[in-house]
């Protein structure tokens, strides 16, 4: 997903291609999984005249909104991060050529891990991301 400014012209589109990017300044922080966001994003725009500035801030996640929210760039996040509201954002998922964009994860485990936690993260996991079916 990307989350831009509430008043940045994206803002208004209700598809974001990666595309719509290519003249943005992507704010990244130092802390977040930032390469992996990054090799997605260059990988989705793959001539180097195409891509975005790209800068790195040693800085939180919070932060890094806060400068989203002043105009200073955009950046992109995780669904997860939707959560976290903060004043003057709006998020958009990014679309490929074959809609939305998504990065598979994948979760293991040992059977015999009888952890209370583990057994309500799993069971968090099959009822927000029901397939592929998770469990022993």
């Amino acid at each position: 997903m990307i989350v831009i400014p509430k008043d940045h012209p994206l803002a208004t589109h209700d598809d974001i291609h990666w595309t719509d990017l290519r003249n943005e300044t992507i704010l990244m922080s130092q802390y977040d999984p930032s390469a992996d966001i990054e090799n997605i994003l260059v990988s989705n725009l793959v001539a180097e005249d195409k891509r975005p500035a790209i800068k790195r801030h040693d800085v939180g996640r919070g932060v890094l909104k806060n400068l989203i929210s002043m105009g200073l760039g955009v950046s992109l996040v995780l669904e997860s991060d939707i959560g976290a509201s903060f004043e003057g954002l709006t998020y958009r998922e990014i679309q490929d050529g074959t809609g939305a964009s998504l990065i598979s994860f994948h979760a293991h485990w040992r059977k015999d891990n009888q952890n209370p936690a583990l057994q309500r993260f799993l069971s968090l996991l099959a009822e927000r991301y029901p397939f592929p079916s998770v469990g022993g």
